[in-house]
């Protein structure tokens, strides 16, 4: 795998790592597969041990997805709110394994939630990255209108992130859909100007502007090929990267 322009992979210390809710689902169509759980907060473990200083952004589309459908009627806010909480979940879900496998973690939220985790302040993430704890950023930016894609770019430029990790359901961008389309080609890698002029899926425009203007390179691999995460930290394995 290339290096981004800025860094060689081999020289990250501080990671942002983006995963979407689905990806915990596993097999199933809703919620959380404890077996996928447990593989998905290994391979975080085996990051941590590489040396890198880790935050984490999961979505909260295996929980949203289900109430979406019974509440049509729930207005873009209240659902942004929903999935907000939604993302709360997740976090406390993947903290509570990571510390099982007897790594160290904390639950920041963007949100008030006093009983079940502490308050994201800037100062505070950073202590607790730079003592080594895996650091999970919930609830997004806070706000409605803003994706958990767009929360992830805003922490790790905040935390002064080597790159963000995004994993997705494929092994990098492609020109297509590659569900869809056999002929479509995957990039080795790609300009954030290009993936934002091609609107090729990568990330939403706010987070890869955002990325931009900060010189952040984003790294898009699969999180459902096992093992994919720790590699790609370690600067190998299949993906595309989004750098200028």
């Amino acid at each position: 795998m290339a290096s981004s322009k800025s860094k060689p992979a081999s020289e990250w210390r501080r990671l942002l790592i983006k995963v979407s809710g689905e990806a915990l689902m596993g097999d199933g169509d809703f919620g959380i597969s404890q077996p996928t759980l447990q593989r998905v907060a290994s391979e975080i473990v085996e990051v941590v041990r590489l040396g890198r200083e880790v935050g984490l952004v999961i979505g909260g589309g295996n929980f949203l997805r289900g109430a979406n459908n019974a509440l049509t009627a729930v207005d873009r806010v209240a659902g942004d709110q929903m999935g907000m909480l939604a993302t709360v979940m997740n976090a406390v879900a993947v903290a509570a394994q990571l510390r099982a496998l007897g790594t160290e973690a904390v639950v920041l939220s963007a949100i008030d939630v006093p009983v079940i985790c502490d308050r994201f302040t800037h100062r505070g993430a950073l202590k607790h990255m730079s003592e080594g704890r895996v650091v999970l950023f919930a609830a997004g930016t806070g706000h409605p209108f803003f994706t958990t894609d767009t929360a992830a770019a805003l922490r790790a430029v905040e935390m002064g992130c080597d790159a963000l990790l995004k994993g997705t359901q494929v092994d990098g961008v492609y020109t297509a859909d590659p569900n869809r389309d056999p002929n479509a080609k995957r990039y080795e890698t790609l300009s954030h100007h290009e993936a934002l002029a091609k609107d090729l899926g990568v990330m939403d425009a706010t987070s890869i502007a955002l990325a931009r203007d900060n010189a952040l390179p984003i790294v898009v691999f699969s999180i459902q090929s096992v093992g994919m995460l720790p590699k790609v930290a370690r600067g190998e394995g299949l993906c595309t990267i989004v750098a200028d």
